[in-house]
This record gives structure tokens, sequence and C-alpha cells, in this order.
């Protein structure tokens, strides 16, 4: 399949029978860009850099056969749209654009104490490339490429370490960086690619950039 990386978390994944965006926020410029050429959306959690309710909302209600899914905190804002609004939850899993998907995981990463706990879910695509949202979930089966969160409040180095030494994917896509310069996202690449500390390959695509997976 190919991979387009957009601005922060959102992805493009396609192999031919229509593409499936994953996480257009209110961070990627071109949101409702990529939303309108979208067979189906998968959103992780309702944080605004991840979901943009009007993007969408707006979208389902011109584009007939788009289908969004989501956590409940994500899809209860948008309505149920004739049922092509679906809610997720771990163990669940379905078939869209081509693309075979399961859901994994609950919480997103604590930010702190104070905060409590919000839902998250993370999707498998094919069995092969997954996307965590904001958290270092295992979904302990194996995964050929995982998309890693570099920056945010919640992450850390060595917490991304110890992610990838968990899942011990084939390769890595860094993701999740809007925070770092280029500068910052070299150096993460240095701590987390193969002559790091993790010895896995990471990809870092730019903005725009496709890679075939």
């Amino acid at each position: 399949m190919e991979l387009t990386k957009h601005t922060h978390a959102t992805v493009v994944l396609s192999k031919g029978e229509g593409d499936l965006v994953i996480d257009p926020g209110s961070y990627t410029p071109n949101a409702a860009e990529l939303v309108s050429g979208a067979a189906a959306v998968l959103i992780t959690h309702d944080h605004p850099d991840h979901f943009d309710a009007g993007i969408l909302s707006a979208a389902l209600d011109v584009q007939p056969e788009l289908t969004v899914y989501g956590p409940e905190s994500v899809t209860s804002p948008l309505g149920g749209h004739d049922g092509r609004v679906v809610t997720v939850s771990t163990g669940d899993s379905f078939t869209e654009a081509g693309f075979d998907i399961a859901v994994f995981g609950e919480h997103h990463a604590s930010i702190h104490s104070d905060m409590p706990l919000m839902q998250n879910v993370g999707y498998l695509v094919d069995s092969a490339v997954f996307h965590p949202g904001d958290a270092y979930l295992e979904p302990g089966v194996p995964v050929e490429s995982l998309l890693l969160p570099t920056s945010g409040p919640w992450v850390t180095t060595q917490g991304a370490v110890d992610y990838v030494r968990a899942v011990k994917p084939t390769r890595t896509v860094q993701i999740h960086d809007l925070m770092l310069s280029e500068a910052g996202r070299g150096s993460m690449d240095q701590w987390l690619g193969e002559s790091g500390l993790t010895g896995t390959p990471m990809m870092s695509p730019a903005i725009g950039e496709t890679v075939t997976l």
C-alpha cells in the first residue's frame, strides 16, 4: 500500500480502491480536501489535532458514500448520518476501501494525573500498518509498519524507545511531529532509528510525501 504523510498525525493510505484517511484534525491545513477524496475516515480520539467535527459533518452531508469510524467521544457529536458514523471499540473489525481494519485500545496516554483518561483507539490496517493515536498502545500482534508519535505533552524518548522495543515492528514511520523543529525530527530519528536505541529502521517522510509500505 501507499502511505502519504500529512501534517502532524494525519495519514492517507491507498491501494487502488479509494483513500483511507486517518485523523484529519485541525492542525492539518488540507484536512477538508483530504476528507473530500476519502472512501472512509478513521479517528482515534477527539482532540482537535486529530478530529475536526465541522469538517467531517460537512463532508458527511455531501458525500453519501463516506463512512466515519471512531470511539463514542468522536461519533456522538457527529450524529448518525444514516448509519455512516460508526462507533468502534477494542476488538472490533471491519473492511473499508479494500482494507481490513482491526481496532485496539481504550485510553489516551496520561498527560498528568490531574487529568482524567479519555478515549483513544488504535487501528491496525491489513495486519500491517498500525496507527496508535495518542498512546503507546501495544496491539499484541505482529506489526510491519508502526506509525510512531514523536512529539506532544505525553511523549517521552524513553517511552518511545520502550514502545518500539515492545511492538518489534519491521519499521517505524514518524508521525505526530508538528511540535518538533526539523532538527528535533532529526534528533528523534537518531534516538529511535536503526542506529539509535531501537535498532529499527525509521522513515521520516516530509509533509505530502508518499512512501510505499
